[in-house]
């Protein structure tokens, strides 16, 4: 049992980085969408969550090729998980007209 510990913590904070990572995506989009200063906003956000998320992988990895495994499938799951969410709050939100053209 003790080997599999590690792993499963490797995959607890796959799952805790793919979070941050998409979760912080979809904070991104909705929050730069409207700013003045969107470009700003998606290559700050897009630095800071590669960042968390390489040196996060790198801690877990530690010459570790099981624990990385394990890791980055946690970060797909976590990934699954984020796509649904926004998904179904995407559906739930009031929307604003839609044009099948181009303005």
């Amino acid at each position: 049992m003790t080997e599999g510990s590690p792993l499963l913590l490797a995959l607890a904070v796959g799952v805790l980085l793919g979070a941050i990572f998409f979760g912080g995506l979809w904070w991104t989009v909705a929050r730069g969408i409207g700013s003045r200063f969107a470009a700003l906003w998606f290559i700050l956000s897009l630095l800071l969550r590669t960042s968390v998320a390489v040196a996060g992988f790198y801690l877990v990895g530690r010459g570790s090729w099981l624990r990385l495994v394990a890791c980055l499938i946690g970060f797909m799951v976590a990934r699954l998980i984020v796509t649904r969410l926004s998904a179904e709050a995407a559906l739930r939100s009031p929307s604003p007209r839609r044009t099948s053209h181009a303005p």
